[in-house]
Parts: structure tokens; sequence; C-alpha cells
């Protein structure tokens, strides 16, 4: 069983994680699982969350580790940092949205990846974001095995999360994309009906 955990802080923002976790929990060979620096958060929405995981406990060889961005992305947390920098030297997957974003950039965990993020004038004061020449002004970037993306961007994301760790083929990513993109009436116009 492959496990996804996504890291959520306090004022996590609800609508970054919904469309991914749906789609990997739904699948027989994944589970996800939540991690966070407490025992328990609450989003931008309200809802309360439980973790599975403390950072600490996170298991080393969990095939994906999220970060959902938010409110609360201005901490200064080693372990987190170091698990991170760890994923990302290891070549394991990580992917990050919105304030998770602004996170990686203030630490330096953007240093040889290609990126994107909500705004690069954000981070203007970040002394240890050194590439400022590979950020795009794209929804989501995927380099190596980092996904990037901005607040607007829960669709792109999921999509771009899903190439990256190949959970179906590319074709099929996008045709499931395309019914939360642009509806179920276009959908069934273009591919048919979907639940059929």
């Amino acid at each position: 069983m492959k496990q996804a955990i996504f890291v959520m802080l306090d004022e996590y923002a609800d609508w970054e994680g919904g469309y991914l976790s749906s789609i990997l929990n739904r699948d027989p060979h994944w589970e996800v699982k939540t991690a966070s620096i407490k025992q328990e958060v609450v989003s931008i929405g309200g809802f309360k969350t439980t973790v599975n995981y403390h950072l600490e406990q996170i298991p080393v060889d969990c095939e994906l580790l999220i970060l959902i961005g938010g409110n609360s992305w201005q901490i200064k947390n080693n372990v987190l940092k170091q698990l991170i920098q760890d994923r990302l030297t290891d070549n394991r997957f990580v992917g990050a949205i919105c304030g998770a974003v602004d996170y990686l950039a203030k630490n330096g965990l953007l240093t040889d990846f290609k990126h994107t993020g909500n705004a690069q004038y954000l981070w203007k004061d970040f002394d240890q974001y050194q590439n400022k020449s590979d950020f795009y002004e794209e929804q989501t970037v995927r380099d190596h095995n980092l996904v990037t993306a901005n607040g607007t961007a829960a669709l792109e994301f999921t999509q771009q999360v899903l190439k990256m760790i190949k959970f179906k083929n590319t074709e099929q990513i996008d045709k499931d994309i395309y019914l939360y993109k642009s509806g179920f009436y276009q959908y069934c116009k273009k591919y048919g009906n979907p639940f059929y």
C-alpha cells in the first residue's frame, strides 16, 4: 500500500488538497494520512482535523509528501525543514502549494528546482532563495520530484502530482481532471457520460 501524507498546519487551505486526497484515497493501492506539528489543526473553513502523525513519526518510506498551503507557513521548524530537504535530496516525491511554497523559498529548498508560487515579490527578503531565474508564472510547475503551485491551482496541482507519481497514464489523468475543470455536461459532450 502506497501512502500519501498531507502536512497541514493551523488555518490550512481546505480546497487545496481536496481533489488530490479524494482521488488517491479511492484507489485500492493508496492510502491518505495527515501530519502536523500538533495533534489537531483547524482549516480556514473551520474543519477540525485530528492528524495521524506528528512530523517526527512520518514514515521514511511514504511514497508522497504533500504540503498544503494556508496561513501558518511562516513557522520555523527544523524537523519539517529537514524532512523536506531529505525527501528532495533523495528524489522522493514532494508537492507544495500556496503558502507551503513560500516556506520552501524562505528555507532555500527550491534551489536547483524550476518552480512557481503565489508571487515571487513575496520572497524578496528571503536570503536563502537563490534561484530567482527558475521561477515561472504558471499555475503549477513540475520539476524532477517536486510539484509547486499557487493557491488558485488546486486542480492543476492535482493533475501534475498525479502525473509525477504516474498514478495513471497522462491521457487518462487529463481526462479525469477535465471533468472537474469543465463540468459534467461539457465532459459528456466531449467524452460521454463518465458514470455509465
